[in-house]
């Protein structure tokens, strides 16, 4: 599905419905959400998560003309996973700014290493930061978009109910685990054969 100007609700209409629709909003979030190890989360999106940030976005901007809101559209859509891969938000999270400054410069790169296994499928290596490179040569950020492409084969045996897991091979960040079944289905429904 395609976000369009038409799909969105008014300012108006999105702050009545705003507090109302936040526990969904939440649930709906939270089964997309895996940790990975302590200190990172991979919030996999789709058109309800993107649909809840543009509209976010344009409630906390109070952005109303057809530009802004055109503008926030694009800025978002390369978020949405297509049916052939699975987009997540990747949050490294140290709660302490001396071990956060520390930890992310021990883990340049890290974004490079997340995975996905699909039983018996080749390991699939996440494309990250498209849009900008968010590291530099002492640090790496504290938020990356990453993008898991799966071939045809992948993507029938996710829909199939294959065993998924998900990790990171980085050096200083070595965490996997398989995929909880509330998550997989929910994702396995991004898709498409």
């Amino acid at each position: 599905m395609t976000i369009t100007r038409d799909s969105l609700l008014t300012l108006e209409a999105y702050a009545k419905v705003r507090q109302s629709s936040r526990p969904g909003h939440i649930a709906h979030r939270q089964r997309r959400s895996v940790a990975l190890g302590e200190h990172m989360t991979l919030q996999f999106e789709d058109e309800a998560t993107i649909r809840r940030q543009i509209q976010e976005m344009l409630h906390i901007e109070k952005i109303f003309d057809e530009a802004g809101i055109q503008s926030e559209i694009e800025a978002y859509a390369p978020l949405l996973p297509d049916g052939s891969n699975w987009k997540a938000t990747v949050l490294l999270e140290y709660p302490d700014a001396h071990e956060r400054r520390r930890e992310l410069a021990r883990l340049i790169g890290v974004e490079d290493r997340l995975f996905v296994e699909v039983e018996g499928q080749p390991r699939i290596y996440a494309v990250a930061d498209e849009d900008l490179d968010r590291e530099n040569e002492v640090k790496t950020s504290a938020v990356h978009f990453v993008r898991f492409e799966f071939g045809a084969a992948a993507r029938q045996a996710v829909r199939a109910g294959a065993a998924v897991k998900i990790g990171c091979d980085h050096t200083h960040y070595p965490a996997h685990l398989s995929l909880p079944a509330e998550t997989l289905a929910c994702l396995a429904g991004d898709l498409r054969a």
